[in-house]
């Protein structure tokens, strides 16, 4: 079976895999799809191997942009500075080396190597043939016997996922969306993004702030203008929303039992109730080594809401953007705030 985790960026699915990983069956891989070129990840047609690991192996320039300027990025687990290892902050790293391959070992680079041999000797075949033959076989070296995906904002592309495996499971994993567009705004690479997409700093466009991936000694730097930025919490409204709103597109071409969706407040509130509702989903084993326990204990509680601490003001522009995507998911619609 191909089981997925879905959701907006910030929206708790990242310790939702962690837990899923405490499973003696499961492999969670992390970031897979999320850093693969929009026009490429589900390309048509057969393709070898070679081409493949040419798609998967490239670097992210949005990563080196942000790291490099000494912004941390959760996702980024590469162990920068360690003996032996081949990259530092300030490299283009290899987009599995970024998060995947070092969430599942400490030696990610020979890791690395090894699957570039596994996926450069495969024939010519589907995309979504290839990216299955390849979570198998990183899930059985890392003595496992499931896998599951999980990338940021993988909602926005949950239609691509639906058509390329027609008969995966999926787990769509939400948040409030005012809490999600604040948590949304201390991200470094968020902001960045937003930045961009709505065009924040009319100076710079995406041609010229890939033209700046790393910052030149003595010149202007208009990437790092944008990392200090701190945007209005409606534009990351905006973007939770109109990532719903495609995601739902996904949805419609699902059967009902390969679609379940869980609140994030459900799995901190109440964790091993709702893993084990996840697991029963995923056709896993819910019983073996109580690994379930162990994955509820890594909940911390739910984090401190902050979007009642917004002025009126900004309080009521975020909910409003917030609306449709709230209505989406069946949360409660805040009415109108007085200003």
């Amino acid at each position: 079976m191909d089981r997925f985790v879905v959701g907006t960026g910030r929206c708790g699915s990242t310790l939702l895999s962690r837990m899923l990983a405490t499973s003696p069956e499961m492999a969670s891989l992390f970031e897979f799809f999320n850093g693969l070129p929009g026009d490429r990840r589900f390309a048509a047609g057969p393709v070898h191997g070679r081409d493949v690991w040419e798609i998967v192996s490239r670097p992210h320039p949005f990563v080196t942009m942000v790291t490099s300027r000494g912004h941390r990025v959760e996702e980024v687990c590469y162990p920068f500075g360690e003996p032996g290892k081949r990259y530092g902050a300030d490299d283009d790293v290899p987009w599995l080396l970024v998060s995947m391959l070092p969430r599942l070992t400490d030696d990610p680079d020979r890791l690395f190597d090894e699957s570039r041999d596994f996926l450069c000797a495969q024939p010519a075949m589907t995309l979504p043939e290839h990216y299955r033959a390849y979570f198998r076989w990183i899930a059985r070296q890392c003595g496992k016997t499931m896998w599951n995906e999980r990338s940021g904002s993988s909602i926005e592309y949950l239609p691509a996922l639906a058509s390329a495996f027609p008969e995966a499971r999926f787990v769509h994993l939400h948040r409030a969306g005012e809490e999600t567009s604040l948590s949304m705004r201390e991200h470094a690479a968020f902001r960045l993004a937003i930045s961009i997409v709505y065009g924040l700093d009319p100076e710079v466009d995406l041609a010229t702030a890939l033209s700046t991936v790393t910052p030149v000694p003595g010149r202007d730097d208009p990437v790092a203008r944008m990392l200090a930025r701190r945007p209005h919490a409606a534009h990351f409204g905006v973007f939770w929303s109109d990532q719903l709103a495609t995601g739902y597109r996904g949805v419609a071409q699902l059967r009902p039992d390969q679609y379940v969706e869980v609140a994030f407040e459900d799995l901190v509130d109440r964790p091993a109730e709702t893993m084990r509702r996840i697991a029963v989903f995923f056709e896993m084993d819910t019983e073996r080594d109580g690994w379930i326990d162990r994955a509820a204990a890594m909940v911390r509680g739910r984090p401190p809401e902050r979007a009642h601490e917004l002025p009126a003001a900004e309080r009521e522009r975020l909910a409003g953007v917030c609306r449709a995507g709230n209505r989406l998911l069946g949360r409660p619609v805040p009415s109108r705030i007085e200003v």
